[in-house]
């Protein structure tokens, strides 16, 4: 058993979330029928980490954690196979277990089934016992590995009801966000129209067409909201075509969908863009999109022209895009937060949007398998950066 191998079992442990937590009551319901089918009046579900054992159900005692090196299922389980022991003390492991030799407990028979999650990784066991000999028929021995079974099914079904739980926690903080966000255009589209419907009945045209220009305004505010929420949701629903990609292309078309933005701002973008990746052709348009458009928002909000750069390098596996800009930059110990949904730097204040574009981007990387990070461009600025597989190595 390697280091990465039990970060990969305290990875899987922790998602479960069970650790000190009161016992499911399925739980303790499925270790009845287990006890009952065995015969036996002490059974436990055992959750066992690099360092203890955390008996998270228990039937006929009290549940307790014990150190690692203490726990019988802690010397078997790892052989991913049940354990059937009529007698404790004739097994060379347990000659000197404490609970068997009676420092902890007098364990006589013991018999445990892995707890195998769906994807392969053995968090613990099933466990039955007793102070006296006994044996298990196969009847019995194939009940309890379909016990096990179900007590993963009992955690898997407690993991996702706590993120779903999480997710719609979220959704409502995202969706009053939203609310928010969209009223403030919307007030001020109305209340605009409303002054240049005044201003016409009082024939004052300079007033009507100034408010009808900040009307206009306000509902390109809107627009951009909207497309924010609208490229973030396609992520989750949309079918993936995933081919060659030629990434100078897709710069090339994004560069020329926000050319009234890059206009309007005075902001100059280069690309140094080579390299065929493997991905789906509009999801990767839509980062470049995302990447270059923040960069200009951002530092042209700092009263800096905007001079973006975009450039790819490749790696063994995979092709990066890189985006730097000369704007304000994001500080490094807000590089990790700002690639949150809808969160925003410090640097963001008075800047109009969600916070999505940053989060759109990493997902679009991760349903690629790549990766998005955040460095500091040699200007000072924003340096945000991209993988994805490259042709061939998919």
């Amino acid at each position: 058993m390697t280091a990465v191998d039990d970060a990969i079992r305290r990875e899987a442990i922790a998602d479960y979330g069970v650790i000190g937590e009161a016992p499911a009551s399925s739980l303790e319901g499925l270790l009845r029928i287990a006890a009952s089918v065995c015969r036996v009046e002490k059974a436990v579900v055992n959750i066992i980490d690099d360092r203890f054992q955390h008996q998270i159900a228990a039937l006929g005692f009290d549940a307790a954690v014990c150190a690692r090196e203490d726990s019988m299922c802690a010397a078997v389980y790892l052989s991913g196979q049940q354990v059937v022991l009529p007698d404790a003390r004739d097994d060379e492991r347990f000659t000197d277990n404490p609970f068997v030799t009676g420092e902890l407990g007098r364990v006589r028979f013991y018999a445990s089934s892995p707890l195998r999650t769906p994807d392969g990784v053995i968090i613990g066991t099933l466990c039955v016992f007793d102070d006296d000999v006994a044996e298990l028929d196969a009847a019995q021995r194939s009940t309890m590995d379909i016990l096990a079974g179900q007590v993963v099914d009992v955690l898997e079904l407690r993991r996702a009801g706590r993120e779903l739980r999480s997710s719609n926690d979220r959704l409502s903080t995202f969706a009053g966000q939203v609310s928010h966000d969209l009223r403030n255009p919307l007030t001020a589209l109305v209340g605009y129209l409303e002054l240049a419907s005044d201003s016409l009945e009082d024939d004052q045209a300079s007033q009507a067409v100034a408010s009808l220009a900040r009307a206009e305004a306000a509902a390109g505010r809107m627009t951009d909201l909207v497309g924010d929420l609208l490229s973030y949701a396609r992520i989750g629903g949309a079918a993936r075509h995933f081919g060659p990609v030629s990434v100078r292309d897709a710069a090339i078309a994004a560069v020329d969908d926000l050319d009234a933005a890059l206009r309007e701002r005075g902001a100059r973008v280069s690309l140094d863009v080579e390299g065929t990746a493997f991905g789906d052709a509009t999801l990767i348009r839509l980062v470049l999109q995302n990447l270059i458009a923040n960069a200009v928002k951002f530092t042209a909000a700092a009263g800096i022209p905007p001079m973006i750069e975009v450039s790819t390098t490749r790696t063994d596996d995979a092709l990066v895009i890189r985006v730097e800009d000369n704007g304000p930059g994001i500080p490094e110990d807000e590089r990790g937060r700002v690639v949150g949904l809808m969160e925003r730097g410090t640097s963001a204040q008075g800047v109009e949007g969600l916070g999505l574009g940053l989060s759109v981007c990493r997902r679009i990387a991760q349903e690629h398998g790549g990766r998005l990070g955040i460095d500091a461009s040699p200007t000072g600025g924003a340096a945000v950066w991209v993988t994805f597989p490259l042709l061939g190595g998919q």
